[in-house]
């Protein structure tokens, strides 16, 4: 058994499940902390795939939150969160996690574990900056390389059930998939499926522009090579008056969850 504590940075999504899988047969069940900081947004199905994960796992999971959604957050920083600058990502993941973090451990004997993989090897030096003075490791960074179709084929051998958002097509298991990171073809898919989460993030939206008095969005459009704002108004319009077209937006830009993982200091 270790006596150093074992931190995974858990998100409910596949990577963090296969960390923690990691961890937990290296240096054993009662060695391992499975952090979670809510955003009270998630998918209920999250919660389940948790529970589930956790009961296999044999290492129960610690809940941290906020109390603020990401739209109160964007409201209180008067900023509309995006692809670019998410302060949701500090505010409710990274400083939650930290905080429990300072009160709970001694960074002299204490790993924190992130969900990156071998893809984004680049990210570490930032990131290991960013969680100092504890240390970070990302195992999912060394071989055996998998994909996340190889990590979910590998989580339903154990006995886990994919998480719904993924079943759906969902490129991440977060924020009911509606993350202000995500890209066209995200919040394209949340129209279509959740209509009535799509419709809370576009008042949500229009509400924030309002507050600011200028014209913001949380997508872009590069239509013609020009970048001008794309609000989610703007993107259900198109897909409502002409459903039969599949050139209304950007079917590859599913874009990217960095929670925990942004360069620069999660403080």
């Amino acid at each position: 058994m270790s006596s150093t504590q074992h931190v995974v940075m858990w998100s409910g999504g596949i990577t963090s499940w296969a960390t923690a899988r990691h961890v937990v047969a290296e240096h054993g069940a009662d060695a391992v902390t499975l952090l979670f900081a809510d955003t009270l947004i998630e998918d209920a199905d999250l919660y389940r795939f948790n529970d589930q994960a956790s009961a296999k796992l044999g290492v129960p999971i610690t809940r941290v939150a906020d109390g603020r959604t990401p739209w109160q957050v964007f409201e209180d920083r008067r900023w509309l969160g995006n692809t670019r600058i998410a302060q949701c990502s500090h505010d409710l993941k990274q400083k939650p996690c930290r905080d429990w973090l300072t009160e709970n451990t001694d960074p002299a004997r204490t790993t924190v574990y992130v969900g990156i993989d071998w893809t984004e090897t680049h990210r570490l030096p930032a990131i290991e900056a960013g969680w100092s003075p504890w240390t970070v490791d990302a195992p999912l960074t060394r071989p055996p390389w998998r994909d996340k179709e190889a990590l979910r084929t590998e989580a339903r051998a154990a006995g886990l059930i994919d998480p719904q958002l993924y079943r759906l097509g969902f490129a991440h298991n977060n924020c009911g998939g509606g993350c202000v990171r995500g890209g066209q073809a995200q919040w394209a898919r949340l129209l279509r499926l959740f209509p009535e989460r799509y419709a809370r993030a576009e008042a949500a939206e229009v509400k924030m522009r309002g507050l600011l008095g200028t014209d913001v969005s949380i997508l872009r459009d590069r239509v013609g090579g020009t970048v001008r704002p794309l609000t989610l108004a703007a993107l259900r319009a198109r897909m409502e008056a002409r459903p039969e077209q599949l050139d209304l937006f950007d079917e590859l830009d599913e874009g990217g969850c960095g929670c925990f993982t942004e360069a620069g200091d999660p403080r």
